[in-house]
Order: C-alpha cells, then sequence, then structure tokens
C-alpha cells in the first residue's frame, strides 16, 4: 500500500488494485465504509478512504451496498451475469446530471481470514458513466417507436381507397399517437368542407361543415398543397369553436400542418393537446409532418380514384347495352356476355328504338346488333360512336341500305381502323303477324326458329362496314307468326371453342340442333338457353363477345290461374 499527497493537502490511501484508471472505483466495508478509492471516484464523489459511504455517496449507491450486505443477491437488485456460474450486483442511480451504473465485485484481496467464504470482508463498485448510453438507447426506442407507428400507418391508410375511410384512418391514429386530438379538413365544394374529428375517446365523427377556412390562420395555404407550406403554431384560444370540442377542456399547443398530395390538394391535419401535456418536441413535430405525408398521399389517391370511378361510371352508363324494353310489336329479349370476366363492356353491342309516336302507320321499330372487330375498352368506345351514330340516323331507318352506306362513310372519314359488322331489324306489327325486313352487313344472319321447331336462315347478306369505300347490302322480308322467334346473335357464340377436348368450335350446325329444339320457347328461355349452351361448351376456356337478342311474335294465348289458384294454364 502507498502514501500519496492529495491536491488539497490531505493525505489519502490509494490501492494499486484499484489503479488510476478511468473509471471510478471505491471499496466499502461491510459496515459501509469506504477503505480505499482511486483518483476517478474521489474526484467524482469529493470523498476520501475513511469516511462513511452514507454521507459520502448518492443514497442509491448506499442503499445498493447495505442491500448486498444483507443478502448478496437480493431479489430486488438487479443483477448481471458475467460469465456462467458468477453473477454480480448491478445499480443505477445520477450523480448530478449524468446517469451512472454501479457495479459491485467482491473485495476478495481484504477478505477477513476468519469470515467464511461466501462473506467477503467488502465490496469494491465500479462507477461507468452510462448517460450517452441512456440517451442513444432512449433515441433507438424512440426511433423504433416512431417506424412502427409510420409502419403501421402506412398499412392502414394503403388499405383502401376511399376518402372518408383515409381520413377516419387519419385522425385516428393523429388522435392516438401524435395528440389528444385531431381534425382533418379536406377541400370542398362552395363552404361546405368535409371534416372528420377523432378526441380522446377514440371515436370518429365525418360531418360537412360549412365554414371559413380563413378563421384559422395557416389553414387557407395548408389546404392548398403547394407550394408545401410549413406547420403553423397556433394559439388554441383564437381557434373557432368548429375546431374546439367540449370534450378538449383547456389546450396547450395546437398545429396546423398540410397534407401534400400527389398533385391534387389533400387538405390540412390540426392536431390538439390538452393542458398539462407539453407541446411538441422537435421530433413529433419531424414525426407529424411525415405521417402527414403518408396521409396526403393517401388522401389524395383516393381522391382521384373516387373522380375517375365517377368519370368512368358516366361513361359507362352510355357503352353498357340498354335494358330490354317491350315493344308493342313484338316480345323482346337480350343477353350480353363479355369476353372478359372483369369486363363490363366489348365490341358486341345491340340496341332498341321504337317506332316513333307518328300518325304515319308504317312507322317501324327498329333493333341493332352489331360486332366490332376486337374487344375491350377500345372496341366499347368505337361501339359508342356507332350506337350514337345510328341514333342520328333513325329518321332514316325505313332505308337500311341508305343507312349502311352513311355510318360507312363515318366510320371511313374517322382515324380508326375497327371495322364492324351489323344486321338491322325493322319491326312492324301486322294483324296478328309481325313483319320484319333483315339486312345483314358482313355479319352472321339471322335465324328464324318457328313455333313447331322449324329453323330457318333468311337470304341477306351484305359488306363489312369500315373497310370499303363503296358497300353492297341485301335485305330479306320475313313474316312471323305467333310463337315464332328471329334470333340475333355475334359469332362469340358459333365460334366459341371448347367441347371434349377444348379445340372444337360450336359452330352453326350445332346451334340450329339445339334451337330446333327450342320451337315456342318464350324469348327470355330461350337467350339464357344459348348463352347457357356456349358457356358450357366453352367452360373454363378464353371465349368472345357474346351478344344474343330475340324477337318473337306475341302468342294467341296466355297463362292465366285456375280459380285463381295453381301455377295456371294456357287458354284462347
Amino acid at each position: 500500500m502507498e502514501l500519496t499527497q492529495g491536491i488539497d493537502g490531505t493525505r489519502r490511501v490509494l490501492d494499486p488494485a484499484l489503479g488510476p484508471g478511468p473509471y471510478p472505483a471505491l471499496a466499502v466495508s461491510p459496515s459501509g465504509t469506504v477503505t480505499r478509492l482511486n483518483d476517478a471516484a474521489r474526484l467524482l464523489l469529493g470523498m476520501n478512504a475513511g469516511v462513511p459511504l452514507d454521507e459520502a455517496a448518492p443514497p442509491w449507491l448506499a442503499e445498493a451496498h447495505h442491500a448486498l450486505t444483507i443478502d448478496p443477491l437480493p431479489e430486488a437488485t438487479a443483477v448481471q451475469v458475467s460469465h456462467p456460474g458468477t453473477a454480480r450486483p448491478v445499480a443505477h442511480g445520477s450523480i448530478g446530471d449524468r446517469a451512472y451504473e454501479a457495479h459491485g465485485v467482491p473485495d476478495e484481496a481484504h477478505d477477513d481470514p476468519g469470515s467464511p467464504p461466501s462473506r467477503p470482508a467488502g465490496t469494491v463498485w465500479w462507477l461507468f458513466d452510462v448517460t450517452e448510453h441512456r440517451r442513444l438507447e432512449r433515441e433507438l426506442a424512440d426511433e423504433r417507436e416512431r417506424t412502427a407507428f409510420l409502419a403501421e400507418a402506412s398499412g392502414q391508410l394503403l388499405a383502401s381507397l376511399n376518402l372518408e375511410r383515409c381520413m377516419e384512418v387519419t385522425v385516428r391514429l393523429a388522435a392516438r399517437h401524435l395528440a389528444d386530438a385531431a381534425l382533418v379538413i379536406a377541400p370542398g365544394s362552395g363552404r361546405a368542407y368535409p371534416v372528420s374529428y377523432c378526441g380522446p375517446d377514440g371515436q370518429v365523427d365525418h360531418q360537412q361543415l360549412v365554414v371559413d377556412p380563413s378563421e384559422v390562420p395557416g389553414l387557407v395555404e395548408a389546404m392548398q398543397g403547394f407550394p408545401p407550406m410549413p406547420s403553423r403554431w397556433l394559439d388554441p384560444t383564437v381557434a373557432p369553436p368548429w375546431i374546439i370540442r367540449t370534450d378538449l377542456g383547456d389546450l396547450s399547443a395546437m398545429v396546423v400542418t398540410a397534407l401534400p398530395g400527389h398533385g391534387v390538394p389533400a387538405g390540412a391535419l390540426v392536431l390538439l393537446r390538452r393542458g398539462g401535456r407539453r407541446a411538441f418536441s422537435e421530433g413529433e413535430e419531424m414525426i407529424a409532418r411525415l405521417f402527414s405525408a403518408r396521409a396526403g398521399a393517401a388522401m389524395s389517391s383516393a381522391r382521384v380514384y373516387a373522380e375517375q370511378a365517377s368519370i368512368t361510371e358516366t361513361l359507362m352508363r352510355e357503352l353498357l347495352p340498354p335494358r330490354t324494353q317491350h315493344l308493342d310489336e313484338v316480345e323482346l329479349a337480350a343477353r350480353y356476355r363479355p369476353s372478359g370476366a372483369g369486363e363490363r363492356v366489348g365490341g358486341d353491342f345491340y340496341d332498341l328504338h321504337p317506332a316513333a309516336d307518328s300518325p304515319d302507320a308504317e312507322q317501324e321499330s327498329l333493333v341493332v346488333l352489331g360486332d366490332v372487330c376486337g374487344k375491350g375498352l377500345e372496341a366499347a368506345v368505337l361501339t359508342g360512336k356507332i350506337r350514337n351514330t345510328l341514333q342520328a340516323l333513325l329518321p332514316l331507318a325505313d332505308d337500311h341500305k341508305r343507312v349502311l352506306e352513311l355510318l360507312n362513310g363515318t366510320l371511313l372519314s374517322s382515324e380508326s381502323t375497327r371495322f364492324v359488322t351489323l344486321v338491322l331489324a325493322s319491326i312492324r306489327r301486322e294483324g296478328g303477324h309481325v313483319r320484319l325486313r333483315l339486312t345483314s352487313a358482313g355479319h352472321t344472319r339471322p335465324l328464324i326458329v318457328r313455333a313447331g321447331g322449324e329453323v330457318e336462315t333468311p337470304e341477306t347478306g351484305g359488306s363489312l362496314i369500315g373497310v370499303l369505300d363503296k358497300i353492297t347490302s341485301k335485305s330479306a322480308t320475313v313474316l312471323l307468326e305467333p310463337g315464332d322467334t328471329c334470333l340475333l346473335y355475334t359469332d362469340g357464340i358459333t365460334e366459341a371453342f371448347g367441347g371434349p377436348l377444348g379445340d372444337e368450335m360450336f359452330g352453326d350446325e350445332r346451334l340450329g340442333a339445339e334451337l330446333s329444339r327450342c320451337g315456342g320457347m318464350p324469348p327470355e328461355a330461350l337467350v339464357e338457353r344459348v348463352h347457357m349452351l356456349a358457356a358450357e361448351w366453352v367452360g373454363t376456356g378464353k371465349h368472345d363477345d357474346m351478344a344474343v337478342v330475340a324477337i318473337t311474335a306475341p302468342r294467341r294465348f296466355h297463362l292465366s290461374a285456375v280459380g285463381g289458384q295453381g301455377p295456371g294454364r294456357f287458354t284462347a
């Protein structure tokens, strides 16, 4: 042991075993007296050897030492295993503004020879400054928490393209993780704005409020979306009542953050904190901005999707086949099946044009069935143009050839390289019969299914529409007796590939043979039967668009109940 002179003129004892290392170390006897300490411990604690630990050391270190003398490894003391079979007590506390960790090891070098081996004469406490380590741990924990929050937010926000759902997720997550309450104000029409609010109870309230955003400083700029605006700190006492809800009490902080979208303004996020809670830190403000960026992207995407869906729905209504409507002259049924499972429109189409109210007894109803080259949306767009053109040509509908020539010229003058095949059917009631004028323009010829089961093919034909400068066409007139049906169909029916081996075409002969068993069948049942046959033939394979229209002459019989009960029977 060496005696040295301290800087304050006092004598102290320095144990070479503790050494002059950078880590403070002090040896304490079981009674709590500091027996030895190194320079680092002396400078840190301001003590000398021989003083009681309770008087000079921090309370947490003294308590840890006394607990150790009672039970070397008490249950209440955290322990750290240095190597198998060895455990060392660890104490935590602060000295000044620094955090320290004290590791106790037995003072084996100064054991009392008369003491049992398990009860050493004292303990050497090594002190380690862990302030920076604790700071890094807190920052890491905060970063992990922020990352988990942003991951949760991204997952929930991307799960829906519904604008109201995105607003609900935004305010709920913001109220749970960022503030006590949150509002989202989305762009509206006029002075009405969609507003979603979530308070401390986690319940989301959606409202359409008539408000003035200029009442809140920075809100107008935040809702514009571009250029990006920094978060705006506001005094909660000046906020209007539609922002400050009654369930919040006194507020201590309020911030308005823009929700930047992808070229489309998404709105603004308002975060509110109640009194007694600290204001937003720099890290929390950064997380709020990152969260707002994700929420704004999701909301703008949902808004764009909603607008596009609305436009698509509006345009789709013009492209969808019309509902089958009753014509005074005949009974009608139609069925359309596009080629794609998820598609609603395609290249096949049909249209129904009732006879106009006119004193002209010669006025006829017109049924059109067509097949545009190709399928899918591009073919559907051309289908819409053709249907609109035919609608404009209805005053000339009594002259099929003229209508086809004008339509052909229209298609040739357009930039489209597609063509169309058509069949026109003009309908006129004559007594108990129905007279049809049929004209096929490059299309599969219609089939006449007589009530007795006979199947006939009218002699009509002509050129494709949209290919040649001059076209030819030949019309055929057919008289339908009561119960007879004229079947118009596209080649998606007869050219459907399938069958037992999957490589055989359904064909005209097979269709004719099946129709011979359908004599007298109502038009609804007939079109359903034809589609069912084609679908069974195709199975799960690919197919073209399919369209079928059945025109049936009214029957002389109708279905009535017997005695007002039962399924009914045919009566004259």
